[in-house]
């Protein structure tokens, strides 16, 4: 399985991953050494899951994906459970994806399994996403943590600036749109000025955001964005 057939088998799946996006993740994955293991927080109807099962059946390492699957609209609850069982099955990936059921916020603090690539595709309010960068605790030294639609999402942003701009743990290294990539290593003043160097982009997301609500969508067009649904 190469890349270009593991972005295949996932088109008719819905989800926001881009083929940029899910190449960022397939690259990650391709990084770990034999026997690692990912951790994927919010996975949905599987998306971003079975490129991540992929790209570990090729260099042996295995995946935990953890979703709450909470009911509501925008969720699904069980029956996005059902379909994504379903679509790993299909994959054929279900002895390289472990599903663990429940919130990542009451599932960090009694963990104990170390891994070696941790990737955030959860709630995205400021609160829920700075704790589940907490998981990154489990990570080594220069292990890497990506981001999905940071620099999109407020509140995710605000997290980012928060814990990355200002922080001390977190060095930003590249993004594919809003799919964001950092590393467990201190960062410099260099690392901090390429993260504020992204806030353009996040301000006209935000305000492209607004239009959408106003129902401006001619003028979201003017703008170069086209479709009812916000840019990720």
């Amino acid at each position: 399985m190469d890349f270009d057939h593991a972005w295949a088998s996932v088109a008719e799946i819905p989800g926001w991953l881009t083929e940029g996006q899910a190449r960022m993740l397939w690259d990650a994955v391709q990084r770990l050494p034999a026997g690692a293991t990912v951790v994927e927080i919010g996975s949905h109807q599987g998306r971003s899951t079975i490129v991540l099962g992929h790209a570990a059946r090729t260099v042996g390492a295995t995946v935990v994906a953890i979703d709450a699957f909470v009911d509501g609209r925008l969720f699904g609850g069980a029956s996005t459970r059902d379909l994504f069982e379903a679509n790993i099955a299909a994959a054929g990936l279900e002895d390289v994806v472990e599903l663990v059921v429940g919130y990542s916020t009451r599932l960090r603090p009694h963990w104990t399994r170390p891994f070696e690539l941790l990737y955030v595709d959860g709630k995205h309010d400021y609160w829920t996403y700075v704790d589940d960068l907490r998981w990154s605790t489990h990570l080594p030294e220069g292990g890497e943590i990506l981001v999905h639609d940071c620099f999109s999402s407020i509140g995710v942003t605000a997290g980012t600036l928060d814990k990355v701009l200002l922080g001390s743990r977190y060095r930003y290294l590249d993004r594919s749109r809003s799919l964001a990539r950092f590393t467990v290593r201190r960062p410099d003043l260099t690392d901090r000025l390429r993260v504020a160097a992204q806030l353009p982009w996040f301000v006209g997301n935000v305000f492209l955001k607004v239009l959408l609500r106003l129902r401006l969508r001619t003028v979201a067009g003017w703008f170069g964005h086209h479709g009812p649904y916000d840019p990720f």
